[in-house]
């Protein structure tokens, strides 16, 4: 894959032929950054990072001038202020992302109805309809890209191609405030250049494994026989990477996801032993988790709870109910007594997170009788309190006294297909 601070960015700057590049990947650059900057433009061309700053937070996101100093995403905050001491941090300011992403995503649906929303940040957009009102695939995109920037003042990246793979391949190349298209006969030349590492699946160990039976280009696993790419990653994953190193891709823009599960977690400062404050977290976290299931119309009928230790160790527990439930109180019930099991006796915890799986609609299946109905009721009152007062106005008392080691939480909305939320 390109460097992610741009130094290797490749773009379309000439005709190029397009008839067969449908499918558009548009990434939105530095999105976090990005939008601190609209508020902050003082900082502009200065390393910028916005994430946590106590104890053990991490980068949520870098400008390209931090970037290269070695920063990424995702890489502890003490580490990053190592590698470039005068980088300038921000705390995250979530509720603007999420405007602004629903911006960028109402732009791309006044296009084209086909868009497949990857995350926050960027979507996969299939243009086939859209050439008749809207141009060639690669005029889409360049009007894209000065519409979102127009209207928004931001910037994006996008990727024109023949299929979703190479098109998320190409708007990284493009990075930042980029287009490239890579017309469909001219796929296996973009390809096969490129290091291992920018097929899809190929992580560190991965990478690792087909280094050391001497493929590091694409193009080297391309011409790799098939059975000896099976012994050395199996055949499921051997068959997955010389599909994607030929080009091949048969997946459509999928414009709906089902979510699999609806999830909060958080990291402490420093690592804790006292039941009653993980007890607190936990009734914390559930409360969120609930209040995203009702305002998704969902229920879950599976709690999981889970548990990372001091050494790192990561454990989950789940149960089942007899019937799914959008109450937190349920939801921190089950898992407070899988906490129980799990934590006390010393144990120091650093991370804990809470989580519903095996979503469905609520009111889907006539329950016999709800054994929730009336912690349901109190929760939907203060939902309509929240609605008109802001979020924290009403509480339970448990979480009115603040935990001091609750420093950098991390929610996740797990859905098929998609990536976690930063």
């Amino acid at each position: 894959m390109s460097k992610q601070d741009g130094s290797s960015r490749q773009v379309t700057t000439g005709p190029v032929d397009d008839s067969a590049t449908p499918i558009l990947h548009v990434d939105m650059d530095a999105f976090f950054v990005s939008v601190e900057l609209l508020k902050r433009p003082d900082l502009r061309g200065k390393p910028v990072l916005v994430g946590g700053t106590a104890g053990r937070g991490v980068v949520s996101a870098a400008s390209y001038e931090a970037r290269r100093y070695g920063v990424n995403s995702a890489m502890p905050m003490s580490l990053a202020l190592q590698r470039c001491p005068n980088a300038v941090v921000l705390r995250g300011d979530y509720t603007s992302y999420a405007e602004y992403s629903r911006r960028v995503m109402t732009i791309f649906e006044e296009v084209t109805p086909l868009v497949e929303k990857l995350s926050i940040d960027e979507a996969f957009l299939d243009v086939s309809g859209a050439r008749r009102l809207h141009g060639s695939p690669a005029e889409i995109a360049w009007t894209l890209r000065q519409r979102v920037h127009r209207e928004t003042g931001l910037t994006c990246s996008v990727g024109v191609a023949a299929t979703k793979f190479v098109a998320k391949v190409a708007s990284s190349r493009s990075k930042p405030d980029g287009m490239l298209v890579v017309p469909a006969d001219r796929t296996l030349e973009f390809l096969h250049p490129l290091p291992v590492s920018a097929l899809w699946g190929v992580g560190r160990v991965t990478e690792e494994s087909l280094t050391r039976i001497g493929l590091r280009t694409v193009g080297d696993v391309a011409a790799m026989p098939a059975e000896a790419l099976e012994r050395a990653l199996g055949p499921a994953l051997a068959a997955k990477l010389s599909h994607l190193a030929m080009g091949v891709d048969a997946r459509d823009v999928v414009t709906g996801r089902e979510e699999k599960s609806i999830g909060h977690e958080v990291t402490f400062g420093y690592d804790l032993t006292d039941l009653e404050q993980l007890r607190r977290e936990l009734l914390r976290l559930s409360d969120d988790v609930a209040v995203r299931l009702r305002r998704a119309g969902l229920v879950g009928r599976t709690v999981v709870l889970k548990l990372r230790y001091g050494d790192f160790r990561t454990v989950t527990r789940s149960r089942t109910l007899g019937e799914p439930t959008d109450v937190a109180r349920r939801i921190y019930d089950e898992a407070s007594a899988a906490l129980g099991e799990l934590a006390g006796d010393g144990a120091r915890i650093r991370l804990i997170g809470v989580r519903a799986e095996q979503l469905r609609p609520s009111g889907s299946g006539a329950m016999l009788w709800d054994p929730d109905e009336e912690w349901r009721e109190a929760e939907r009152t203060i939902d309509e309190v929240t609605a008109r007062f802001g979020r924290g106005s009403v509480r339970p008392a448990a979480l009115v006294r603040p935990s001091a080691a609750r420093v950098e939480s991390t929610r996740r909305k797990n859905a098929s297909g998609g990536g976690a939320t930063p």
